[in-house]
């Protein structure tokens, strides 16, 4: 399994799209954003894309976040990046840390983005290529990787008034 990274894909602002008919944005049931932001990257390992949930975060809840937590220990990889929503990232990182348990080997960093990618891709493409170059070095563990930063998911929150993600002063 080595050097096969596994995407799970979750919906999230990351994915979203424009609806020219309602004239809204909403998450589809597709993993197209995430197909095009590593499309022409990650020549030095597989990538292996699952999509599951498809909703914004702040339509997750705890039977989401079991369900996600399922999928992450079934998947045969120990390299797992996921795509989610910003909002309750911190919520399914938090599951998945309680999930896996101290014994587990699997390295998860979830990302997302701010701005979805069928509007401005640099961003979430960005924090996506991040998130994959990171996966593969880190120990076991749950991360955040957001705007130039991988941490552990403890360590990094949303701030709501910036629009950004900060390192969480200890």
């Amino acid at each position: 399994m080595e050097n096969i990274v596994r995407i799970i894909n979750t919906g999230g602002t990351f994915n979203k799209r424009y609806d020219p008919i309602k004239g809204e944005l909403y998450v589809p049931t597709d993993d197209r954003a995430v197909e095009s932001a590593i499309a022409s990257m990650c020549h030095g390992c597989e990538i292996k894309i699952s999509g599951a949930i498809y909703k914004d975060s702040l339509q997750m809840d705890d039977a989401d976040r079991d369900l996600l937590c399922e999928i992450v220990t079934k998947v045969s990889e120990t390299e797992v990046v996921i795509v989610h929503g910003t909002d309750t990232m911190d919520k399914s990182a938090k599951a998945l840390d309680r999930w896996l348990g101290e014994s587990h080997q699997k390295r998860v960093v979830l990302t997302g983005a701010m701005v979805p990618f069928s509007i401005d891709p640099v961003e979430a493409t960005a924090n996506l290529v991040m998130a994959i170059s990171a996966v593969r070095f880190l120990e076991p563990g749950v991360y955040i990787a957001m705007h130039g930063m991988v941490r552990p998911y403890d360590s990094i929150m949303k701030n709501r008034e910036r629009g950004i993600f900060e390192a969480v002063q200890q």
